[in-house]
């Protein structure tokens, strides 16, 4: 949910989007006209169009508020760029877990038809390319297959947690992801764990092989004085 939504202006929006899946649920989403969501959601056509733009555009709302989101958020300064991007997916996951039914009766009309499929496919890259350009923005010299390939594990991983909830009756609580992603940092050899902790006038680092090369960069100049 974005941020900047007053609660009177989010609840209006819920309430569209719910009264449009449930219609989608019970008749089908090319049998449920626009005319028949808006007076469900007590709105009007116009009032509707204004804030969707199209009854496919209700399904993917969420996704539009969400990246609004996290350019935001990812356009702040940060000191350490990787678990950025980690909280970033977790902010998106804990908007979808706050109300995983919700979540289940999208992926259901989603599942049923195969342009909205494809819109979803398109959905997801672009969560993939937003943090792709901020690894590439924020660590100048990263190598740009290790920027794309984080990028695309994190969205992956995000992916896969949130399915588990979607499909399954139990809580799945965000700490799943995070642990899940915290594994990813280690493979890519960025886990925060690894500063130093008592620098001193010289400065001996051990990182790993596998540790890009920016990111090497980006830890020394942080723990250097001047």
């Amino acid at each position: 949910m974005s941020e900047s939504a007053s609660p009177s202006a989010s609840a209006a929006h819920d309430a569209v989007v719910a009264a449009a899946l449930d219609l989608f649920a019970e008749q089908g989403f090319e049998a449920t006209s626009v005319e028949q969501i808006a007076r469900a959601a007590g709105v009007s056509r116009s009032t509707f169009f204004r804030q969707f733009g199209g009854k496919d555009d209700v399904v993917f709302a969420d996704h539009e508020l969400l990246l609004d989101m996290l350019r935001d958020y990812l356009g702040r300064t940060h000191e350490n760029p990787w678990i950025a991007v980690r909280d970033a997916s977790i902010k998106v996951y804990r908007h979808f877990a706050a109300d995983p039914e919700l979540a289940r009766r999208r992926y259901a009309v989603v599942r049923q038809v195969p342009a909205l499929r494809d819109r979803e496919i398109v959905s997801v890259f672009r969560y993939e390319r937003l943090f792709d350009e901020y690894l590439r923005h924020a660590l100048p010299g990263l190598d740009p297959l290790v920027a794309v390939s984080f990028a695309a594990e994190v969205t992956a991983i995000h992916n896969h947690v949130l399915r588990r909830l979607i499909r399954e009756t139990k809580r799945v609580p965000p700490s799943v992801l995070r642990a899940a992603l915290d594994e990813s940092l280690e493979r890519f050899g960025v886990h925060p764990d690894g500063s130093v902790e008592h620098p001193d006038d010289v400065v001996v680092a051990v990182f790993p092989r596998r540790m890009p090369a920016a990111e090497v960069a980006r830890r020394l100049r942080s723990e250097l004085p001047g």
